[in-house]
């Protein structure tokens, strides 16, 4: 990477993140860079320790500041304090009674978002979207001074981000020009992992749709306009979504995602690859289980990314993972494959650098067949790798704007 603050690449990207959310307040410069420098080893443990504490001491003094009638900076600490303690969960698979910590963590976490949230003027709305035999539970968000229809982003966040990024990255941009906004916890995200133990599912449309079913409902949503944004592997749960739901008018992918398996291949390398797709099992769980055995910090990063799936094994994860993947077969009969059943104007961002799935956005790109839109950001503009961690401002005036454009010739904006 470009830029190093940790030894531990998950770690080093996550204070990225954490530094790009000063853009809106979701973080403070100085409060970053010294915790990031007291965890530069990379140790999982000390990692957890130092953002949770940080995380801890913002939230009382986010109390403190409610107490003696300073709502602002109350509302502010809030969100920073949220965002640090969602950084900590990155950590927690290093931490003993791993299971017990990320719960009271995670609690906090929420607790400072919900404040956070509910301070915004007007309060965002906390919502439960209508899912199979449950709910999806969410926030409405809109800006202030009007009750009238308006554009509306659904904000799909990524495989393991906090609610708040989704906000930072997705939500406060959105609000800021006019849109409503739903924020909202899909299956193995966040909420619904925590504390319902409800796992990932690859056909996502059966997700987006009960989401625009619950939008479209609502008589301050101008159904006209309702677009969908996904960050991380949200950029393939929005084209997935796509070829199945055709009542949005505009999506972002942030950036393109194809396959989502390659970003485990690519750390895992071809010799296991065909170890896998020869479909020797034990050969390749014994692999993988003495990798981790050795190595206990790439076994917390396995087991954080893991988890959301609900699979051990790890030949077993590989293949629900390889699930994930818009070049297959809508069905046997059709011969067509997801992408092929895409309408919606799609916008991908193709970032310089993307470690996660390196030119999985051009391949997108290419796949398609609908109005789509190819937008580089590069290291020269500092925009670059995966979804721009420090490019904000040029990431929401050029994703944004196209939205705008795109919303207008749906409607009267």
């Amino acid at each position: 990477m470009t830029y190093r603050f940790s030894e531990n690449d998950q770690f080093n990207f996550e204070i990225l993140l954490a530094l790009g959310s000063v853009w809106r307040r979701g973080a403070d410069a100085g409060e970053v860079l010294s915790t990031a420098a007291s965890v530069a080893d990379g140790d999982g443990q000390a990692w957890f320790d130092a953002w949770l504490d940080l995380g801890r001491r913002v939230r009382m003094e986010a109390e403190e500041c409610a107490a003696a009638g300073h709502p602002v900076s109350a509302r502010e600490g809030w969100l920073r304090a949220a965002g640090y303690l969602g950084t900590a969960m990155v950590g927690v698979d290093a931490v003993p009674d791993a299971e017990k910590r990320a719960a009271e963590a995670f609690t906090e976490h929420r607790a400072c978002l919900d404040r956070f949230l509910l301070a915004l003027d007007p309060p965002a709305e906390p919502v439960s979207i209508p899912y199979e035999d449950t709910t999806l539970p969410g926030y409405l968000i809109s800006p202030p001074g009007t009750d009238e229809p308006l554009p509306t982003l659904i904000a799909n966040n990524g495989s393991d981000g906090p609610l708040s990024a989704a906000w930072t990255m997705l939500g406060a941009p959105a609000v800021e020009r006019g849109y409503r906004v739903l924020l909202f916890d899909g299956p193995g995200q966040q909420s619904m992992l925590f504390e319902r133990g409800v796992t990932f599912r690859p056909d996502w449309e059966n997700v987006i749709t009960p989401v625009v079913d619950f939008l479209l409902a609502r008589v301050d949503v101008d159904p006209r306009r309702i677009a969908l944004a996904g960050i991380s592997q949200g950029g393939y749960w929005v084209p997935r979504a796509l070829a199945f739901e055709h009542r949005l008018a505009a999506a972002v992918a942030d950036p393109g995602v194809v396959r989502v398996a390659e970003s485990w291949w690519q750390h895992l390398g071809p010799d296991l690859r065909e170890l896998w797709e020869c479909g020797d099992r034990d050969a390749f769980d014994a692999i993988i289980g003495e990798a981790l055995e050795q190595n206990p910090a790439l076994a917390a990063t396995w087991r954080w990314r893991a988890k959301p799936y609900g699979v051990e094994t790890p030949y077993d994860l590989l293949c629900e993972v390889s699930r994930y993947d818009l070049l297959t077969e809508v069905s046997r009969h059709e011969l067509t494959r997801v992408v092929d059943h895409i309408t919606t104007p799609l916008l991908i961002t193709d970032p310089e650098g993307e470690h996660f799935w390196p030119g999985a956005s051009e391949q997108l790109y290419d796949a398609l067949s609908c109005p789509r839109e190819l937008v580089r950001f590069t290291e020269e503009e500092g925009a670059h790798l995966h979804c721009e961690p420090l490019g904000r401002a040029l990431f929401e005036e050029r994703v944004f704007d196209w939205l705008d454009a795109r919303l207008a010739t749906a409607g009267t904006v």
